[in-house]
This record gives C-alpha cells, sequence and structure tokens, in this order.
C-alpha cells in the first residue's frame, strides 16, 4: 500500500486513527501445549494447598524461541523494464525450486508491483538474489536482478485497465500459480479480491471467496462497511507446512488488510484488524475462520499498518508492521501466535469493549529502526532458502511508490529457531 493512503475520509476526519490488522490458525500442537500448561498449573494448586509453597512460574510456551539477525541489504537502482518502470514493489515470495544451472548462490523470488496499470501493465517480476559466500560466518546479499516479467490478465486472457486492480500481496501456491491480493479502491467502486493467477501466462484462474462484510457499501462519505480506500487486502501467506507435491493435497492461506474495515475503525484507537483463514481445496476454497490481530500504537506516526504476515510452521507467524512519521520510515517484525484466537468471524464490528475476544498473541522480534540502516517503504516479507549455516532466510522489500526520492530496498535476515 503507498504512503498516499493517507487521503482516505477516514484519515481526514481525525488525526488520531492508527491503523493495524490480524491473523490466524489454528494448531493442534498449540492445543496440546495449552492442556500442558492447564495440568501443570493444577499440580502447582495442589502443591500449594499442601505444602504452601510458592508456586514456580511456567515456562509460556506459546512463543517458541525465535531470533532475527540482520546479514545486509541491497538497494534496486532505478530502471525500466521490457517498458516499463521496475517499483511499486509490495509483496514477495520465494521460489524453492531455484534457477536451473546457476553457478553461484543464485535463488529466485517473486515480486508482485502495485501498479495500477497506470506505469505499465498490472504484473509481477521474477527475481534472482545472489549471496556473496557460502561460509555460514560471512553471509550477505551481494545482488538483485530482474530476470522477467509476467503481466496479470483477467480470466478471458485480457490485460487489467488502468485503475480497475490495486496488487498488493503475492504468495506462491504449490500448483504452479500465485495468489495475488488486490486492496480495492473504494473511491472508484473496485472491490478487494484475492485472485489465483497462472505463474506462467498470469491468467486469472479464479477468486477466492470475499466475506460482504469486506465490501464497501459505498464510494463516498456514505460508506459505512467494508474496506478503507486503498487499505484493503495487503498480507498474504501461504503456509509452507501444508505444500504437496503438484499441489494436490489441500493447503491453507492466509490474507489480512492493511487498516481496519469502516465498521471497526474506532478513532480514538484504530488498531483491530481482521485475517481470513483459507483451506484451498481443488475448485472449492474454504473460508475457515477469522482472527483479530492488534496493531501496536507507534507515537507521533502519520501511518501505521499490518504490510505482510508470513507463516513460518507450527501455527506460528512472522508479521511486518511499518510506520511513517516526522522521523521517517520505521519498521518491526513480531512473533505471532494465533492458537488460542477468538473466530471473529461472526462479528459485526469491532468497536467498544472486546473483553471477550482473544486476540492473536505476538511478541516482538526485531526493531528494524535499531539496524543502524537508513529504512524505507518495507512492505514484503518472505521466507527464503536455508542459509550455509542451518538458520532460514528472511527476505524483505520496500515500494519505492514511483517516487526518485525513494527506494526499492531488500534487507536479508536470518531467523534462528530453537528446536
Amino acid at each position: 500500500m503507498s504512503q498516499r493512503w493517507h487521503k482516505s475520509k477516514l484519515f481526514n476526519k481525525s488525526n488520531k486513527i492508527k491503523f493495524s490488522a490480524l491473523s490466524n490458525y489454528w494448531d493442534s500442537k498449540v492445543l496440546g501445549d495449552r492442556l500442558l500448561r492447564l495440568f501443570s498449573l493444577t499440580l502447582i494448586l495442589l502443591t500449594v494447598c499442601t505444602a504452601c509453597a510458592p508456586p514456580a512460574v511456567a515456562k509460556d510456551r506459546s512463543f517458541p524461541e525465535m531470533s532475527l539477525e540482520f546479514l545486509g541489504e541491497y538497494q534496486l537502482p532505478k530502471m525500466n523494464f521490457e517498458g516499463a518502470p521496475v517499483g511499486g514493489l509490495s509483496g514477495i515470495t520465494y521460489d524453492p525450486k531455484g534457477i536451473s544451472g546457476a553457478t553461484s548462490k543464485a535463488y529466485r523470488f517473486y515480486a508482485i508491483s502495485d501498479d495500477k496499470s497506470e506505469n505499465g501493465e498490472a504484473r509481477f517480476y521474477s527475481l534472482r538474489l545472489d549471496l556473496t559466500s557460502s561460509d555460514p560466518a560471512n553471509i550477505r546479499l551481494k545482488k538483485v536482478a530482474v530476470d522477467s516479467v509476467t503481466t496479470l490478465k483477467k480470466a478471458d486472457g485480457k490485460t487489467f485497465s488502468w485503475g480497475s486492480i490495486n496488487p498488493e500481496g503475492i504468495a506462491l501456491s504449490p500448483r504452479n500459480s500465485v495468489f495475488v491480493a488486490s486492496e480495492g479502491l473504494t473511491h472508484a467502486s473496485i472491490p478487494p479480491f484475492v485472485g489465483e493467477f497462472d505463474l506462467k501466462t498470469g491468467e486469472l484462474r479464479s477468486n477466492l471467496p470475499i466475506p460482504k462484510r469486506y465490501i464497501p457499501d459505498a464510494s463516498d462519505e456514505e460508506q459505512q462497511q467494508g474496506v478503507l480506500d486503498n487499505s484493503g487486502f495487503e498480507s498474504l501467506s501461504i503456509d509452507p507446512e501444508t505444500f504437496s507435491p503438484g499441489g494436490l493435497d489441500p493447503f491453507r492461506l492466509f490474507a489480512a488488510t492493511a487498516a481496519p474495515l469502516m465498521q471497526d475503525a474506532d478513532p480514538e484507537q484504530a488498531s483491530k484488524i481482521r485475517i481470513l483463514h483459507y483451506i484451498i481445496v481443488d475448485k472449492t476454497p474454504q473460508l475457515v475462520s477469522e482472527n483479530l490481530y492488534q496493531l501496536d500504537q507507534v507515537p507521533m506516526s502519520l501511518l501505521n499498518n499490518l504490510t505482510e504476515l508470513v507463516t513460518v510452521g507450527g501455527g506460528q507467524f512472522l508479521s511486518l508492521e511499518r510506520s511513517f512519521g516526522l522521523s521517517g520510515y520505521s519498521a518491526r517484525i513480531y512473533q505471532v501466535a494465533a492458537g488460542a484466537a477468538t473466530d471473529t468471524s461472526r462479528i459485526k464490528s469491532f468497536k467498544g469493549t472486546m473483553a471477550m475476544v482473544e486476540p492473536v498473541r505476538k511478541k516482538l522480534l526485531l526493531d528494524l529502526s535499531e539496524l543502524g540502516i537508513p529504512l524505507y517503504n518495507l512492505e514484503g516479507m518472505t521466507l527464503g532458502p536455508q542459509l550455509p549455516d542451518g538458520s532460514q532466510s528472511v527476505v524483505l522489500v520496500s515500494d519505492d511508490n514511483f517516487d526518485e526520492a525513494e527506494r526499492t530496498q531488500f534487507i536479508l535476515l536470518s531467523l534462528k529457531k530453537k528446536n
């Protein structure tokens, strides 16, 4: 989502608004852990009653130990590729099949441009990321190159007309396709959608069912429901644990909005976002549940959004929260546990007290403003290949808004998990 989102009518009504997002996943292991904690607590209480000794504090098992380490950055030079500027990269996803015939440590990623068919056709790029060394102690991001571009097309094979699509998120599926999230354009009566596109041809295969509560009921000041202008679906992720050869087995997909829905936005504390959890089954995708994600408040910020959500297995996510204020951009990555979160799919509005709703839990892993490098408009994040030291790579990308003063920035991190 471009930083220009703050021109929306809701922001103009109150400069106190800060937006947020949400996520969900139900995992039997997490449930087992919760039951184990309950059993342990019972034993502790029994001990207190019989021995009058102070109970030991049980370890919080909701968050398996994780850490993120900064390995480097790369800024893509301004360029044109096949007649259109390379920019607006708002989502990124890793292709584990790699690059055949590569003689160095090179890996393939796909990145979606948020171009609304204004500077060129709506499109996604195939990127090649090169690492500097296979030495575990000296892993760096050497270079990013654009290999090819794929135009997004409607089901009839025609390209999307100007302003008819607002692509923000991308996720590679196990069946030779990518899912693309479009925020929609409320002012132009263009609804949000999540579609599956052929990886090679770029043609639309099908759209996921979107609940009515996400669809704007008006395109002007009369709007009472649905996503805000330029603030719809931005986070998109497929659970790697549900991948199967050829994509024959069902897999899990998660989508989240960048900001609250109109009916959820509280002018005093707009930090409540919804996450959708789908099961993709052949040609009949099913919406399983929805959960509340609460965005952290950032002092002195003009915008504050959930820009990406990445599944890391075991009912755990990484979330990327990006903000912009007087000092420029900042971003934070959180570890998210959603196993105990309430299904909010039947809650019409998040306004007011939510005492009976359990949101997804989160824990700060990394404040990127502490890395000592300039930060740009970070919007995309994905798991990458396993690194030589055995850790999992994480790659972030920024949206330059097609602005000469901004940059397309790639950041390489190492994710370490303790078993």
